[in-house]
Order: structure tokens, then C-alpha cells, then sequence
């Protein structure tokens, strides 16, 4: 039954994608998604149901390489499919590169399971990421040294902080805070050291296994949560395969983003009938 309510589902979305490359060698190879790990437990769900329902080859979703490595890599041929979270730049575009929306995603602000508070203000969050306030008792919480984690400056979660959480917009980090160079490895230096907190794409993994805070009293998965970043797929338009038309027809598709709004993202809604236009 689930076969053919997929089959159905795959039938009425309206995203026929570039005329399909199936004669090619490679069009019978895994297909990797790579780039960003904002959304990666997400592409990766997406994945795994498509496999399920799928014979041939298979959708593998490697770890982050970030969205520069994603784009690079579709762009050099080495991957057919990329998942990011910013635009192309001109001179991607330039290179016959594509790029359409598939979710948005909240980008939460978490911190290990021992601080135990939940709740933060625009003023106490800023305070907190500029070493101002140092210890999570001066806010209710427990006897802890606050240890912050950030992202580099490129990162897409940290521009989408920029862009929307009051007082982020110049936001001169503490001297004291550890760079993580990718989402995964935010959330396990958070999780590994008892008081830190830092910021990524939200999954429910996430309020599973650190503690995501509510910022100005809403939950990232609020409608009235300030910020969020679009994850989006790349490829080039002369490379598409017959197995990467099928896994975005799905992703489209009716059962895909009910997977995703499950896991508290905003599916995007196709607003063409023609992929990347």
C-alpha cells in the first residue's frame, strides 16, 4: 500500500526535472548529497524512505563538508548532487549551476542537558556569546562556567543569526569561544563538555539529546521564531540523472514533506514546473 500511495504521490507533483542523463555509467552509481550540515539528519531521513521504496541505486548522505564544499564538489563533477544553506554566488551560477529551496529550517540556540534551563532573552543571549555573563548561576541555573561554541564567520546558521536575532547583527564573540568547523561538530562539542552552549539547524534529535532554549519565550519550532535557514539542492543541469529526477520528485512529493514537517522544518512549496527556474 505504501508503494502505491508513493507511486501516486510521485505521479501528481509537477517537478519534471531536466531531461535525464540514464544511458550514462555513472547513472547507475550512488547518488551522494553533499555539502552543509544544516538539515542533514532531514536529507538523510528523506534518503532512507526513498531507499525503502526504491530498487537501484542508492541515495547516500555523507557528513558535512559545508555548503562551499557541496557546491565545489557538484561543480568539479565529483558529486552529482549538492544540499546547502545560502544562495549561489554569480559565479556558481556561472558555471551552469542550479539551486532550489527544499526546507526551511529554525536555527536553535542549545546548550548542554546540565545547564537546565530552558528559557533566554534576546539581552541574556547576547550577553552570554559576547563572555559578558560567565557562569550559568547568574541566570538561574546551576554552578557552571559557561563555555561558548561558535561557528566561523562564513557559516550560514551564524548568518541567519545575524540577520534575525536582535543584537547578533555586530555580535564580537568572547575570546574564549571555541570554533566549530561543522554543525556535527557544534552539537558533540556541546554535548562532550558539561555548560557549553552553542547555535545550528534545530532537529528533534536535538531537543532529544541537548537543551534547546526558547529564546524571548518561543520554542524554535514556533511560528513566531525569529530565525531560520534555507536548506536548498544544487547540481548542474548537464549532469542529472535518472536517479536523481526520481529521489526529487520525491522530495517534492506529499509523503517527503510530511517527513520533514515531522521534524519540525518548513517544507518549500515548488513554485515552478521545472526544476531550478
Amino acid at each position: 500500500m505504501l508503494k502505491l500511495f508513493l507511486t501516486s504521490a510521485l505521479a501528481a507533483v509537477a517537478v519534471p526535472v531536466i531531461a535525464a542523463h540514464a544511458s550514462s555509467p555513472a547513472a547507475s552509481k550512488p547518488i551522494e548529497i553533499v555539502g552543509t550540515g544544516d538539515g542533514m539528519a532531514l536529507v538523510r531521513a528523506l534518503g532512507r524512505q526513498f531507499n525503502e521504496d526504491h530498487s537501484g541505486p542508492r541515495i547516500v548522505v555523507p557528513p558535512s563538508i559545508g555548503s562551499g564544499g557541496g557546491i565545489a564538489a557538484v561543480g568539479a563533477g565529483k558529486a552529482f548532487l549538492a544540499r546547502v544553506a545560502r544562495p549561489l554566488k554569480r559565479e556558481e551560477q556561472a558555471m551552469g549551476l542550479k539551486i532550489r529551496p527544499l526546507f526551511r529550517l529554525p536555527t536553535a540556540i542549545y546548550a548542554h542537558p546540565d545547564v537546565a534551563l530552558d528559557e533566554l532573552s534576546f539581552e541574556q543571549l547576547v550577553d552570554i556569546f559576547i563572555g559578558k555573563t560567565t557562569n550559568w548561576s547568574d541566570l538561574g541555573g546551576p554552578d557552571l562556567r559557561i563555555r561558548v561554541v561558535r561557528r566561523e564567520d562564513t557559516d550560514s546558521s551564524l548568518s541567519v543569526l545575524r540577520a534575525s536575532m536582535p543584537g547578533w547583527s555586530d555580535l564580537l564573540f568572547t575570546s574564549r569561544a571555541k570554533t566549530a568547523v561543522t554543525t556535527q561538530d557544534a552539537v558533540e562539542t556541546v554535548k562532550a563538555n558539561r555548560g557549553a552552549i552553542g547555535f545550528g539547524p534545530y532537529s528533534r534529535q536535538l531537543d532529544e539529546t541537548t537543551q534547546v532554549m526558547k529564546i524571548n519565550g518561543r520554542h524554535p519550532t514556533d511560528s513566531a521564531y525569529l530565525s531560520a535557514v534555507t536548506v536548498s539542492f544544487v547540481w548542474h543541469e548537464a549532469r542529472v540523472t535518472e536517479v536523481m529526477r526520481q529521489f526529487v520528485q520525491f522530495a517534492y512529493s506529499e509523503v517527503a514533506q510530511g517527513l520533514l514537517r515531522e521534524q519540525g522544518a518548513v517544507p518549500a512549496v515548488p513554485s515552478s514546473t521545472e526544476l531550478g527556474n
